[in-house]
């Protein structure tokens, strides 16, 4: 089994940032994808081998993980492609990594937690800046905090989404978003808003469905969870607008003729400048409070840096078996092992 991943949506616009760090860090990544054509073209760029395959080709599929070690899978949205690519990992003994932040797939491959634990497979969902900064500051509070019962998550940074992203968040962007009440996930109700300070000043900050909700859930057992983001001043002209006139808004400019006028992603120099910051607060029971903040790298950024660094430390084992969040698998000092992460406190 050699020690270098594939990367499945390599050509994709995170897919590449991965491939590019990945050859940064001296790995040989296998380059695999549907589109052989736009393979070919980056895997001559980058000097790397390639092979078309498609996720609703099981036995071909199969076929390609066959002898890697691990996949890092970029291709979303995950909630259709996760379940094809997992089941295949688990076939051949592939480890898998994704970059999903859908609370949704985080739960799907929970459930498949025990077949790859039985065929000595890791699921590591999560593996970018979806979800590993705000799991590992989830973690810390919680060890601050012990019988914490509530757990408070912010984001700031997402300023440039890339076309996949917006893809995703068009599919829920119409529902109400989601929070952990008593362990269950309910429909966030009363006001959608809050004032936060990630270090810098108080800062609005919207409710959002982040993957934190299941996977603080399972690194940390706190029963309340709710995630907010600090909105692009885009995305917060659109979620001032009514319900029935956002959905209207939202379907004309996230169709995908829209979406093909706009840059695939952040820009180098953004990607090398920008920062992201977040915060995390666990309250408990008389008066308890823990809070921690943390500045990183750029998100996209982040998440070519942390997936690569995740598949380092899968291939070099061993790695943990059966489904894990990033804190679970590597502890809450992961994130601080990325370049340009730091914590504020």
């Amino acid at each position: 089994m050699t020690m270098t991943p594939m990367i499945y949506g390599a050509y994709g616009f995170t897919g590449r940032l991965i491939a590019e760090e990945a050859v940064a860090r001296g790995l040989r990544p296998i380059l695999a994808g549907r589109d052989a054509a736009k393979l070919g073209a980056l895997g001559e760029r980058l000097g790397l081998p390639h092979r078309a395959v498609a996720l609703d080709d099981a036995a071909g599929l199969r076929g390609a993980l066959d002898g890697w070690g691990a996949v890092i899978h970029a291709a979303g949205p995950f909630g259709e492609t996760s379940a094809p690519m997992a089941e295949a990992c688990i076939a051949t003994g592939t480890h898998y990594l994704d970059i999903t932040g859908e609370p949704a797939v985080f739960a799907a491959l929970r459930a498949l937690g025990p077949q790859a634990e039985a065929a000595g497979v890791a699921l590591l969902p999560g593996c970018g800046f979806d979800v590993v900064p705000t799991d590992c500051l989830a973690a810390m509070v919680s060890r601050r905090c012990p019988e914490a019962q509530r757990l408070t998550l912010a984001f700031a940074g997402i300023d440039t989404p890339s076309r996949g992203t917006l893809r995703t968040a068009a599919r829920t962007l119409d529902a109400a978003p989601l929070v952990r009440r008593a362990g269950r996930l309910v429909p966030r109700s009363g006001a959608q808003s809050a004032t936060l300070d990630f270090g810098n000043g108080p800062r609005r900050v919207i409710a959002t469905t982040w993957g934190d909700l299941e996977t603080a859930w399972d690194s940390t057992g706190i029963p309340d969870i709710e995630v907010f983001m600090a909105p692009a001043p885009a995305t917060a002209a659109l979620m001032r607008l009514p319900g029935p006139l956002r959905r209207i808004v939202a379907r004309v400019a996230l169709s995908e003729r829209a979406l093909a006028r706009l840059p695939e992603g952040p820009d180098a120099a953004t990607r090398q400048t920008a920062r992201a910051r977040l915060f995390a607060r666990a309250e408990g029971r008389g008066g308890a409070v823990a809070e921690a903040r943390l500045e990183v790298c750029e998100p996209y950024a982040f998440t070519a840096r942390s997936a690569v660094e995740i598949a380092r430390r899968v291939l070099a084992g061993p790695a943990p078996r059966g489904y894990r969040t990033p804190s679970q698998a590597f502890g809450e000092g992961l994130v601080l092992d990325i370049p340009g992460s730091r914590l504020l406190e």
